[in-house]
């Protein structure tokens, strides 16, 4: 009897394996503390692709799967160099610290749409390669503002600003070439729960610097907008002025990928109906027009045979799908969904043109690695997660062939079960209403609405005014279903906020979907619902009976602080918003209480009338329920309040709250009005104070000059040099002295003398400005105090650099 021997198989270096591996060493780079230096990541880079490169051979012993595994470690530290030395580039190209504030003249190009606001127009500006006083620009990219007038007027720099009158911002257009003098600073932004990350979505940029146009006199245009920016402007200019119905935004979005006259109203409804992946130009519609290429080139290898000859006709379709999809991506200004979706279909075409026929997953499994090779910092975008996720999901679960209804109802129950566990995770919001918006949305938008859109793009390309007709069609189209989105929206079922869940809530709620998709049989499917519950109803850590829990909000220059008790919660401001379109309201606020799981405010407590302290109170309100607001008397709100005065107390779940400024029939006197609050529970107590100064500091330590003292105290005037009198530090001597302050700000707080006084009474100071969101804890095991960026560190993290 003969045996034939079989040469074991081959390990692909493309595999779907080596794609998770690669993905898994360029996370655990991301999510690192601290970024290794960039030599150790080359190393590491150098030895993965060694490793990855070796050609492998799989047998079913164990001795040979170790050069499998091999293989497979080298891709994991390939990923790891590959995100370090990017990582360490993106943080090379940013403003140093010694550069902060500095002035300087750039020459350069608007490579975005300038998105004009109230009363500023911001913009990304890259900088020509000789363009910038500051050498450290040259060649870097900056997102700068460009304010009105008035905002010179009331803060006037000497020599600054010349005598020619200011530019009007609103004659930014894209392409545009300018020289523009500015002040910058290094991306930074605020920590807080449940907000974006602003230092992340700059490293993901590769921005250098944020800043503003700080004299417009001297702003020169060099040139006219020029490229595919300028064309997209152009176009979305005549989309607004052909189509008369408000819906032209909503075409000028789906056409061009142009959401800047969207509002927030608009936000809010496509949020609450899970629609804001289909309102800009998104994947699957360059996945139609892609499609409608390579079924144009297959007709007219029809109609002319002859040319197989020289070009065989699915050569020819999948060159002309990568080539619609690359133009439909240049429409979209090359957005980053549209680039992975155009790198996808690359894929597919190659493997068509090298006549090596690769199936669904692998060519998911190469578009992943070619994405993750070409920018590995993309992986902080929660498109690169959710397109990705949404594709495997769709692979693995829907049959092939079928009824092509039903194959589409299945790929909305799939998508609706596999990408909730993750949106949820990211946005800390699910759409129940979702599911419904997106059976209308999807094939009425993708196969009607957008189809009309690019229609009347073409047109115009061709003959100004030809696609008009087309615009308003599809704008026809689009008013149809609004209305019910509107509606659904309205009625306060369709969008679920989630509280902030732990680390292991996603990995768990996606086993979940995983077992509520497998095969019709299989059992105790229900079941999987319970490893939803930390995801979706996840511990809120609420404080028990005679605790209490203070979160001091990272609202920049201004002040907000939470206090919960068992079952109440109490809001002590709600930070500045400001004239430039900035509301820590809506922006850190409103985040914060939502990634918190509060439901509704108990009492609003707003210090005095100064807008960094009371600004944000309208966005607050928007958004909760607020049972009760008191603020000093006659403080001028327009909203109603009750007074608060010293002697006024209340319990809440075994905790006390007291007032103890301003008196009765106190004049209101801004700042030294300030209501000051007293909480004392069994384990702590802590003292609020406003922005009152060093008068009403040594009244108050005259008046209780034992019952003042306390454990925690928030410094009076964000730490300025009026406040924290030495008497009422020493009446207090607390063990913590918070501040709440803007990084960078231009009054200087906290001074540092002031920080130098507390110290010296025995107090750790903190501040938001260095340590974002600061949460403290009032518990039976005592006084618990994290920083948002000491509990969850990253290496991007401003305040880790030196």
């Amino acid at each position: 009897m003969s045996h034939v021997a079989r040469t074991p198989p081959r390990s692909s270096p493309f595999a779907v394996s080596i794609a998770l591996a690669l993905l898994a060493g360029v996370v655990t780079c991301l999510w690192l503390p601290v970024l290794a230096p960039w030599g150790l990541s080359l190393v590491s880079l150098l030895a993965g692709v060694l490793a990855w490169a070796k050609p492998v051979q799989v047998a079913s012993s164990a001795a040979m799967l170790r050069p499998w595994l091999l293989r497979h470690f080298g891709v994991f530290l390939c990923g790891l160099g590959l995100a370090g030395l990017h990582g360490a580039h993106a943080l090379a190209v940013q403003l140093p610290a010694a550069f902060e504030k500095h002035e300087a003249v750039v020459h350069g190009v608007i490579v975005d749409l300038p998105q004009h606001d109230v009363r500023r127009t911001r913009f990304l500006f890259r900088v020509d390669a000789d363009g910038s006083t500051l050498p450290v620009l040259r060649g870097r990219t900056l997102r700068l503002a460009w304010y009105d007038e008035e905002r010179w007027e009331r803060a006037p720099r000497p020599g600054a600003i010349t005598a020619n009158p200011p530019r009007p911002r609103h004659a930014l257009k894209a392409g545009e070439r300018w020289s523009l003098p500015v002040r910058l600073r290094a991306p930074r932004g605020l920590r807080n729960p449940g907000a974006a990350d602003a230092e992340k979505y700059a490293v993901a940029r590769r921005l250098a610097a944020t800043g503003y146009v700080y004299a417009p006199g001297m702003a020169r245009r060099l040139t006219v907008g020029t490229g595919i920016e300028a064309w997209r402007e152009a176009m979305s200019a005549r989309i607004a002025a052909s189509v008369t119905a408000p819906s032209a935004r909503f075409v000028q979005a789906l056409a061009l990928g142009d959401t800047r006259a969207l509002d927030d109203r608009d936000w809010s409804v496509l949020r609450a109906n899970g629609l804001t992946h289909l309102i800009a130009i998104s994947g699957f519609h360059v996945g139609l027009v892609a499609g409608f290429f390579a079924l144009l080139a297959r007709g007219v290898w029809w109609l002319w045979p002859a040319l197989a000859r020289r070009w065989p006709a699915t050569i020819a379709a999948a060159l002309a799908a990568v080539l619609g999809a690359l133009a439909y991506a240049a429409v979209a200004g090359f957005a980053l969904p549209t680039l992975r979706t155009v790198l996808m279909i690359a894929v597919v075409a190659a493997a068509q043109a090298w006549r090596r026929p690769a199936s669904a997953a692998q060519a998911l499994a190469l578009a992943a690695i070619a994405v993750i090779l070409c920018d590995p910092l993309s992986v902080l975008g929660a498109g690169f997660w959710l397109s990705f996720l949404g594709v495997a999901w769709l692979l693995w679960c829907l049959p092939q062939g079928g009824h092509a209804v039903r194959q589409f109802l299945s790929a909305q129950r799939v998508a609706t079960l596999g990408l909730l566990p993750p949106s949820a995770m990211l946005f800390g919001q699910a759409s129940l209403a979702g599911p419904v918006a997106n059976l209308i949305a999807v094939p009425w938008w993708s196969l009607v609405v957008v189809p009309l859109a690019l229609i009347g793009l073409l047109l115009e390309s061709l003959h100004a005014g030809a696609g008009a007709w087309a615009w308003r069609g599809a704008a026809w189209c689009f008013d149809l279903c609004w209305p019910l989105f509107e509606r659904l929206e309205a009625s306060g079922l369709a969008l679920w906020w989630l509280p902030e869940a732990r680390w292991f809530a996603l990995p768990l709620a996606l086993l979940g979907a995983f077992w509520l998709l497998l095969p019709r049989g299989t059992p105790g499917k229900w079941l999987a619902l319970l490893l939803w519950l930390p995801l979706l109803w996840p511990d809120r850590r609420l404080p028990v009976h005679g605790e209490a829990e203070l979160l001091a909000i990272d609202v920049g220059q201004g002040l907000s602080v939470l206090v919960r008790t068992r079952g109440h919660a109490l809001l002590y401001d709600m930070g500045p918003a400001v004239h430039d379109g900035f509301d820590a309201g809506e922006r850190a606020v409103v985040p914060a209480l939502h990634a918190l799981g509060v439901r509704r405010i108990d009492r609003a407590v707003i210090s005095h009338g100064d807008n960094d302290h009371a600004g944000g109170f309208d966005a607050v309100r928007a958004e909760f329920p607020v049972d009760a607001t008191q603020a000093p008397e006659g403080v001028g709100l327009p909203v109603a309040t009750t007074a608060c005065r010293a002697g006024q107390r209340w319990t809440w779940d075994g905790v006390e709250f007291e007032f103890l400024h301003p008196p009765p029939h106190f004049p209101y006197l801004a700042n030294e009005s300030s209501c000051v609050l007293r909480i004392r529970s069994a384990h702590g107590s802590v003292l609020l104070t406003g922005d009152i100064g060093e008068v009403i500091e040594r009244d108050l330590a005259r008046l209780y000059p034992h019952a003042l003292r306390s454990d925690v105290v928030l410094v009076a005037h964000h730490g300025s040099a009026g406040s924290s009198d030495a008497a009422f530090v020493d009446a207090t001597r607390p063990h913590f002295a918070l501040v709440s302050s803007g990084h960078g700000n231009r009054f200087g707080h906290p001074k540092p003398e002031v920080l130098q006084r507390w110290r010296h009474a025995g107090a750790r100071t903190f501040d938001t400005a260095s340590g974002g969101a600061l949460r403290l804890q009032l518990r039976a095991g005592g006084l618990r105090l994290e920083t948002r960026r000491g509990a969850q560190p990253r290496w991007w993290d401003a305040a880790r650099r030196p």
